[in-house]
């Protein structure tokens, strides 16, 4: 109930400011798993394995290396890639 809430009051923000926010990507080295959990499909399970997978490989190289994470296959990988990014 709280995540819907909370997703319902970032939705309603983010079409007051429009493209200012739209364009912003979240970085895979730098997110938080609060940050990784407002990506459609990704909760507390796979945040929590994307912040693993980070600080056992010293990052990620690449969006698509999102793919050694468990619980991430092709399908989430395709629906993640263009909300997410490794450059600073």
């Amino acid at each position: 109930m709280l995540k819907q809430t909370f997703l319902a009051a970032f939705a309603a923000l983010m079409f007051s400011f429009g493209p200012v926010f739209a364009a912003d990507k979240i970085n895979l080295n730098t997110a938080s798993a609060e940050q990784l959990q407002m990506l459609d499909g990704v909760g507390p399970a796979t945040a929590s394995a994307i912040i693993e997978y980070r600080q056992a490989n010293e990052g990620f190289d690449s969006v698509q290396e999102l793919k050694s994470v468990t619980g991430i296959g092709d399908k989430k990988l395709q629906s993640l890639s263009d909300d997410v990014t490794v450059a600073e």
